[in-house]
């Protein structure tokens, strides 16, 4: 018996886009990851605590007339993916017909999404060249932070402890400190 191979129809950003528009996906919890709509991992309470506390902090650290501060929100960061981070800072303006097609800083949150986030989205912010990615990794309590993207990975990654801090390359003044972040007190 054969068998048989199934094709794959990969879908482009504007595509993906267009559908979107257009209500294909109301109540579907998916992104566009290299062409193939993926389902997004469900979310705990602490990994929202974590990324309301970034939001805080970047809000109130960023003028809002240069910069953006987005959570769950599409990026559009290649021709054939839209991930939607769990937090990002990008610069203003953004195209005004589409997500911000870049980013000083990417964030994911993660527990059951970590081979995910280490991989896939890893090689897209990469090759856009988002110069710095933060996977917070709920399982082990710490950051890993990717700076020094080269194509479709990054050259340099530090992981960030509990007596750590959290400074983003971009404004070193903007400082989170990791005792502070919520997961740690979760027993």
């Amino acid at each position: 018996m054969e068998s048989e191979t199934l094709e794959q129809r990969r879908f482009t950003r504007r595509e993906y886009d267009e559908l979107v528009r257009q209500g294909w996906f109301e109540d579907e919890p998916i992104e566009l990851l290299r062409g193939l709509l993926v389902k997004k991992m469900t979310q705990g309470t602490d990994h929202n605590d974590i990324v309301d506390l970034m939001i805080h902090v970047f809000a109130q650290a960023l003028p809002i007339e240069n910069f953006g501060v987005r959570a769950h929100s599409g990026f559009a960061a290649t021709d054939d993916s839209e991930p939607e981070p769990d937090f990002y800072v990008y610069r203003k303006p953004k195209p005004s017909d589409s997500h911000p097609t870049s980013a000083l800083l990417l964030v994911e949150v993660s527990r059951s999404s970590l081979r995910r986030d280490r991989t896939i989205k890893l090689s897209i912010y990469a090759e856009n060249g988002v110069p710095e990615y933060w996977i917070v990794d709920l399982e082990a309590r710490e950051v890993e932070v990717y700076t020094q993207p080269d194509g479709q990975t990054y050259r340099h990654v530090e992981r960030i402890q509990i007596d750590g801090e959290l400074r983003p390359t971009f404004d070193p003044t903007i400082v989170i400190a990791m005792s502070s972040l919520p997961w740690l007190t979760i027993s």
